[in-house]
């Protein structure tokens, strides 16, 4: 099996030649190189990519994490079929500039994504990091949860749960917040799934990554309760489930920073 969606510039750089051993061949600044997957940055005239290529998977791996009840990522297929999927929402991610993956067996896949860099971005952890001290003009606050609410309600309502879902995988576009807009773009997909339904634990799980990474910000009950009357403009969710995720955010808070977390709600 080979499938491949090469774009400009690709297209005419790697015309009559492998993909895969041009993909190789690039050279760049290291971000990541861990086990099958290694993570660069690079630059062809001027401009910037980013691309993540992944190797064969062991058996070892995927047997490791199939008895651990997770699914292991075995290749780019995951975040180029959600970046796909964010595209037609209309939800701004990163630009796919080329995609390719070959081979049959899950253990012996070679793929590779490769995606333009995002520049005029800043996360929304850097952005929102002195609220507690500095608190934000209320409407800007508001603005913010809202927007960051209605973007996880179209991704789970589509069927796409990011599984890596904190305020650092969301990008605040600074060029078009100086002209008074604000566009959020969402990014690291890599371990992205696409159902027809997310099950609950997974939309608990991404939620409460949601929670977790802001409970240092200074919000309060009603800042989560407008997240929530967003969230659920699409589709109304149980108290019970809301619990659930407030119960596992907080978990993950005492996990991380070994006390409680700064306010019950």
């Amino acid at each position: 099996m080979t499938e491949a969606d090469i774009r400009k510039p690709f297209d005419s750089l790697w015309r009559n030649c492998d993909f895969f051993q041009e993909a190789q061949a690039l050279e760049g600044q290291v971000f990541r190189a861990v086990k099958n997957r290694r993570t660069i940055r690079f630059e062809i005239d001027g401009a910037g990519y980013f691309m993540k290529y992944h190797g064969p998977t062991a058996w070892s791996e995927i047997l490791k994490n199939l008895f651990q009840f997770k699914l292991p990522v075995l290749g780019a297929s995951n975040e180029y079929e959600a970046i796909r999927l964010l595209e037609s929402l209309h939800i701004d991610t990163m630009k796919i500039s080329a995609y390719a993956v070959k081979g049959n067996m899950p253990a012996g896949l070679h793929s590779f994504l490769i995606t333009e860099e995002l520049k005029n971005r800043i996360s929304l952890e850097d952005f929102c990091r002195n609220w507690k001290d500095m608190p934000p003009d209320p409407a800007l606050k508001n603005a913010l949860i809202k927007n960051l609410a209605n973007v996880c309600s179209l991704m789970h309502n589509s069927g796409l749960n990011h599984r890596d879902c904190y305020l650092c995988h969301f990008l605040l576009n600074e060029e078009l917040f100086k002209q008074g807009t604000i566009s959020l773009t969402v990014l690291d997909l890599h371990r992205a799934q696409i159902r027809k339904q997310i099950p609950r634990r997974m939309r608990i799980k991404d939620l409460a990554g949601i929670f977790f990474s802001s409970m240092d910000l200074g919000l309060t009950k009603r800042d989560a309760l407008r997240f929530i009357a967003e969230y659920e403009k699409r589709k109304k969710l149980s108290p019970r489930l809301w619990r659930s995720v407030l119960t596992a955010a907080a978990r993950l808070y005492r996990k991380e920073y070994g006390r409680n977390c700064p306010y019950a709600i």
